[in-house]
């Protein structure tokens, strides 16, 4: 396969700083992401050779049937690549065969990966996988779950027949395309939001997010018929006065993965490990989703851009209030929280005059209240001595668009409102954490 690096320009590098970015400045950060992630596939494949893994000579199998596809199946493998568990099953992996704890992610499974491109490219092919709990997962594709008793790697083949393709897996036999559940075969689910923004619903891979506990089981079809309509109803909003956000969001965001709520309010989050997808409790209408994309692909740009620059030094162990936060934070931490809040300032700046009645007062207190604590966060990062210069750089650019949104005109209600909950955050932030 091939393999290489990618830089972000400066003028993307600027742009981000400034909040914003569009399609071309994402394009570059999923670039690196890709790269990333091919670079993360080989290193599977080396540090199994070297640890002597026993699944390492079927991972070897496997990394040279994924070349020899790559040739047939380019875009496909490119698609697979970008595809957020494939990312995170790869960095895992890559993980612990290095601290030499290979006991639960299996180098093996690269052949999983072969096995996606094979059915998307309608390829012939057969290759041995590893089967956890009667089970083998195909990043974007499904699960399939064997007979009971079935042994520790089976032989899978792929044919493709007609319109689809069929799979033999250790004695079950299951066409996996179209798609649709069928017997030993449940498939990932989705629908495509317009036509070259498509969205998979991810609640089966065992990848799909780093933290164990907090997903949700597979969504029946009412609650992924509810996911589907607020998601039509943010993007209505998105495309209608966000977009740039709308861009960045359809060039991005690829899967969302059902999460627990928490016994107050919802939860969103996006992860290193898992680039392009949002991890979110049921949404409850349209408007709010549409600010916690906004929210969300800011962590995703940053995270994506800071692993190409740098933007703190190493963490010295000093911790800091986040006006959004009940725990203390560190530098990278509130540079995170910042960057988000910009965003969601931003989004309720250009909101908020087309809301009415209490709709329209609530986002004027979200703007009031957020612009304020992004702007408080940019002070403590640029005094912490806790960036680098090319932090202070993106700090200082944050700072100005910050500025610029302050100068949005909010009823003094509205600001009084806001002061009054940030102060009771920080209240209880004190009495928690002093």
């Amino acid at each position: 396969m091939r393999h290489g690096s990618q830089q972000v320009s400066d003028k993307t590098f600027l742009t981000l700083a400034a909040g914003e970015g569009g399609a071309g400045a994402v394009a570059e950060l999923r670039a690196a992401q890709r790269a990333r992630n091919r670079v993360l596939v080989r290193g599977v494949v080396g540090e199994a050779r070297s640890a002597g893994h026993p699944g390492a000579a079927l991972a070897m199998r496997a990394y040279g049937l994924l070349a020899e596809l790559e040739g047939q199946a380019d875009e496909e493998v490119e698609r697979l690549l970008r595809y957020p568990a494939v990312g995170a099953w790869a960095w895992r992996t890559y993980r612990s065969l290095r601290s030499g704890d290979d006991s639960r992610d299996d180098p093996a499974q690269l052949g999983a990966l072969a096995v996606v491109v094979a059915v998307r490219a309608r390829v012939r092919c057969r290759v041995r996988l590893p089967v956890r709990d009667s089970t083998i997962m195909l990043p974007s594709l499904g699960r399939l779950t064997l007979p009971a008793g079935a042994p520790a790697t089976v032989d899978v083949e792929v044919r493709p027949d007609g319109d689809g393709a069929e799979l033999d897996a250790g004695g079950l036999t299951v066409r996996v395309a179209p798609p649709g559940d069928r017997p030993g075969w449940q498939a990932l689910r989705g629908w495509s939001v317009i036509p070259g923004f498509d969205l998979v619903v991810d609640d089966l891979d065992p990848y799909r997010w780093p933290v164990e506990g907090v997903t949700e089981p597979r969504l029946g079809r009412e609650r992924l018929r509810a996911w589907r309509a607020h998601l039509d109803d943010a993007w209505r909003v998105l495309t209608a006065h966000h977009r740039h956000v709308a861009e960045e969001v359809s060039s991005t965001v690829s899967v969302l993965t059902p999460v627990k709520a928490p016994d107050r309010g919802q939860n969103s989050a996006s992860t290193r490990e898992a680039f392009g997808t949002v991890a979110m409790s049921d949404p409850w209408h349209g408007l709010g989703l549409a600010a916690t994309l906004a929210h969300e692909i800011q962590h995703a740009k940053l995270t994506a851009l800071t692993e190409v620059i740098p933007l703190t030094l190493p963490d010295d162990g000093r911790r800091y209030y986040a006006p959004w936060r009940d725990d203390p934070r560190p530098a990278y931490g509130l540079l995170q929280g910042s960057y988000a809040y910009l965003g969601v300032a931003e989004f309720w700046r250009r909101q908020h005059s087309f809301e009415r009645d209490a709709e329209a007062f609530r986002a004027r207190v979200e703007l009031a209240r957020w612009r304020r604590g992004a702007y408080q966060v940019t002070g403590t990062l640029l005094a912490s001595g806790s960036l680098n210069e090319r932090g202070e750089e993106f700090v200082a650019c944050m700072r100005r668009t910050l500025e610029e949104c302050a100068a949005e005109p909010v009823d003094d209600l509205a600001e009084a409102q806001a002061l009054r909950e940030a102060e009771r955050h920080l209240d209880a932030w004190r009495r928690r954490n002093t």
